[in-house]
């Protein structure tokens, strides 16, 4: 397994229980496709450098976790088609 680290956007105007509902679900989809030791860090509500569909603010979450590539691809793809995230990055991390 590799360890793989996500930071994804979520819209800032979003309510604090969808904020938390959207966060147990991708951690839910990392661990359900084989993620292991999946640690979330909320940093908060943060300027972005430049706006991003009229976004100019953005709530940022760090999540790492251990996984296959299949894992981080899932969650990408999911990702991808919800529109509360905003942007995201996966990287994965050297051993």
């Amino acid at each position: 397994m590799k360890a793989y680290e996500l930071l994804y956007i979520i819209r800032p105007d979003l309510e604090e229980e969808a904020t938390t509902a959207l966060v147990d679900r991708f951690s839910g989809l990392a661990a359900s496709n084989g993620g292991e030791n999946v640690a979330v860090e909320k940093w908060g509500k943060r300027r972005l450098a430049y706006e991003i569909k009229d976004y100019k603010e953005g709530q940022y979450i760090l999540m790492n976790f251990d996984g296959e590539g299949h894992t981080s691809q899932e969650i990408e793809r999911v990702m991808k088609i919800s529109d509360d995230v905003i942007r995201f990055l996966t990287v994965r991390k050297d051993d």
